[in-house]
C-alpha cells in the first residue's frame, strides 16, 4: 500500500512527543491524530497520511470494535483500529488497510 503525498498546508505545530495529539505508529513512521486525520513528518513538513487507493486488508477473522483491544483512533467519518503496525477501517463487510 503507498500513500498519497498531500501536504497538511498551514501547519505551524510540530507533532513529537509530548505535543499533546495521540501518536500511532503506522509502518515505517508515527502518525498523529489532529482534527480527525492523522498527520506524519515527511521531509521537514507534514503531509496527511492517507492511502492512495483502496486495499483490502486478505485473511482478517478478527472484528474490531468497542473491546476488541485494539487502539481505536477516530478518522475523518470513520474509526481505523490499529492492528499489527497499520491502521484497518470497516468497508463494505471487509477490513481496509489505512
Amino acid at each position: 500500500m503507498t500513500t498519497s503525498h498531500l501536504e497538511h498546508v498551514e501547519h505551524s505545530h510540530v507533532h513529537g512527543e509530548g505535543c499533546g495529539h495521540v501518536g500511532v505508529p503506522h509502518s515505517d513512521h508515527v502518525d498523529y491524530v489532529h482534527d480527525g486525520h492523522l498527520h506524519r513528518e515527511h521531509d521537514g513538513h507534514f503531509d496527511e497520511c492517507e492511502p492512495s487507493g483502496h486495499t483490502e486488508h486478505d485473511a482478517h477473522d478478527h472484528a474490531h470494535g468497542d473491546g476488541c483491544g485494539h487502539v481505536a483512533v477516530p478518522h475523518a467519518d470513520h474509526v481505523d483500529y490499529v492492528h499489527d503496525g497499520h491502521r484497518h477501517a470497516s468497508h463494505d463487510g471487509h477490513y481496509d488497510e489505512h
